[in-house]
């Protein structure tokens, strides 16, 4: 039974040592992308946001026509004013036309802010959804990460990431620095 118990001892022993002379088989890391705009543009979703952005786009257009209309009847009506006009009905003429310059400026300014605004209030569930499914999507499939090919609009290069590939903590330790300890918080 010694006899025994010692030969799978030493066939243990040298498949241990065996296994550490090998070479490593590198690690496979699966990269892939997704094209957000094909993403986008085959959702349902996509129509109605493009048709609600353009629904309100319309209003503001149409009520900024409708201050320049204002401010160009006022300004032709200063401008057809008798020469004999007192001076302190023309300055206030002037005033109110400086007015509505500004009140124009500002509704422009106002407007592309609105724009924005509603933009980003309506594509935010839908990142979020295709978010999700590209996550779920490279779990299932082994990718290690998803790379967004197309940048226009400062969009983000990297969509889904293996954690156990960062590397920050292993860089911080080389600039001798010591890492905080922070909580990992997962979005799932």
């Amino acid at each position: 039974m010694r006899t025994i118990f010692l030969l799978i001892l030493i066939g243990c022993a040298s498949i241990a040592s065996y296994a550490q002379t090998q070479p490593q088989q590198p690690v496979v890391q699966k990269i892939g992308y997704a094209d957000w705009d094909y993403i986008f543009a085959q959702l349902p979703e996509s129509k109605q946001i493009e048709s609600e952005l353009k629904t309100f786009t319309t209003q503001l257009e149409n009520q900024l026509k409708s201050k320049y209309q204002d401010y160009e009847t006022k300004l032709k009506g200063y401008q057809g004013m008798p020469a004999t006009t007192p001076d302190a009905i023309k300055a206030d003429k002037e005033r109110e036309l400086g007015a509505l310059q500004e009140s124009i400026q500002k509704f422009q300014q106002d407007a592309q802010t609105s724009v924005q605004t509603k933009q980003n209030s309506l594509l935010e569930p839908v990142f979020s959804k295709v978010g999700k499914a590209i996550e779920e999507v490279a779990k299932e499939n082994g990718y290690s990460f998803i790379i967004n090919p197309q940048l226009i609009g400062g969009g983000d290069i990297l969509l889904y990431n293996d954690e156990k590939y960062n590397i920050s903590t292993l860089v911080l330790k080389k600039l001798g620095v010591t890492p905080a300890v922070t909580p990992v918080t997962k979005t799932n």
